[in-house]
Formats: C-alpha cells, sequence, structure tokens
C-alpha cells in the first residue's frame, strides 16, 4: 500500500511517495541494501562533522536480538512493529568529542542522518516508520548505553505488507489520507507568523 503525497510544489518522486507504515511483509531486507541505508545515514551532514548518531540493529531472523530491541518500544508499538523485518534505535552523543562541550544540535543531526536513511530506503522500495515510543531506561540497561549518549527513536522498516493483518486500532489510521499544515503556518520572513511572499495556502 502506497500513499504519495499531493505536494503543492514540485518535489522529488521519493519525498512524494515518503510515508510511514505500519503494515509490513515478511519480506526480508538484504544485507546490501541495509548496507546501503546505513552508508547514506553516515554521509548525513552534521555540526564540526560530529557525526553523533548511533544506531543499534535487529533483523528478524535474529530471535533473540529482535526481540530484545522490540522490548525497547512503547508496548502500543510493540503491537504492529514486531511484523518489521527490521528494528532500529537511533542515539546521540550529547557532547562534542573535541570538547566535551554540550552539542545543542545532536538531536537535529541524528535527525538529518536518520532522513538520509529514510530517502535512500525508498529508492529500494523499503519504508521506514520512526516512533518517540521507545522506553529510555530500558534501553540503557539492556544495551549497556554510555552516560554521554541519548536513545532517541526507534525504526522499523521493511518492505509494504497487507493492512488488513494489522490488528485494531491501527488499521483504519493506515488507510485515511495523509495531511499537513498549511506552508503559511510553516514557513515565514520578515516576522514570526508572517508567511514568506512567495509562499501560498494549501489548497
Amino acid at each position: 500500500m502506497e500513499k504519495p503525497a499531493v505536494t503543492q510544489y514540485p518535489v522529488d518522486e521519493f519525498i512524494r511517495r515518503r510515508w510511514s507504515p505500519r503494515a509490513f511483509s515478511d519480506q526480508t531486507v538484504p544485507i546490501p541494501v541495509l548496507q546501503s541505508l546505513l552508508e547514506a545515514a553516515r554521509w548525513a551532514a552534521s555540526s564540526y562533522n560530529e557525526q553523533p548518531w548511533r544506531y543499534m540493529i535487529a533483523q528478524k531472523e535474529q530471535t533473540e536480538n529482535f526481540a530484545q530491541l522490540l522490548s525497547c518500544l512503547e508496548p502500543i508499538n510493540q503491537k504492529w512493529a514486531k511484523g518489521a523485518p527490521v528494528l532500529m534505535l537511533s542515539f546521540m552523543h550529547t557532547a562534542f568529542t573535541r570538547n566535551q562541550k554540550p552539542n545543542r544540535v545532536a538531536m537535529h543531526d541524528v535527525g538529518a542522518a536518520s532522513a538520509e536513511l529514510t530517502l535512500e530506503a525508498m529508492r529500494h522500495g523499503v519504508f521506514v516508520h520512526q516512533m518517540g515510543g521507545i522506553l529510555l531506561d530500558r534501553i540503557r540497561e539492556v544495551y549497556h548505553v554510555p552516560a554521554d549518549f541519548d536513545p532517541v527513536a526507534g525504526l522499523a522498516l521493511g518492505y509494504p505488507g497487507d493492512v488488513n493483518q494489522l490488528p485494531e486500532p491501527f488499521r483504519k489510521p493506515e488507510q485515511e489520507p495523509r495531511t499537513r499544515k498549511s506552508p503559511t503556518e510553516l514557513f515565514f520572513s520578515h516576522l514570526w507568523g508572517e508567511a514568506a511572499d512567495f509562499i501560498k495556502d494549501a489548497v
């Protein structure tokens, strides 16, 4: 199932087609594809080239590893994420390695890495669902996360599956149209809340 965005301005097809499904097929994501996704994340931009991201990865065929990572998601997310062939957790290094000062933009940079991973995934027909619903304390305990790293998000990825195989209450939202705020609510110029001159209300 795909739900391409109805965009107001032209964008790349991978951006238009990208969305966050919960229904995944049983098809395994090949190792070379996973390698390409991680390589895309590796080359994301970051402040001072700090590269503050780290990822924990579990493939479904690695039964114990997968169950361990799945247990680090909020129970509501476990219900559907267990069907994904690959689960991941992203982490951020909270301080700069060059001077140990707090890295204010570390989470931004991790998000950029995950975005590049997600778009590279689209090139291979793989979809990514990122989620904030993760169990921070359990992640620290299970993976012995160093004190200067923080968990950021969970990621479930794989090939699209049958929405009817999802447990309720996930089926209906999966089939609803995608929406976004109007561009005039998001992109300003001159003053806060004043839409940029070249931006119009969404049609």
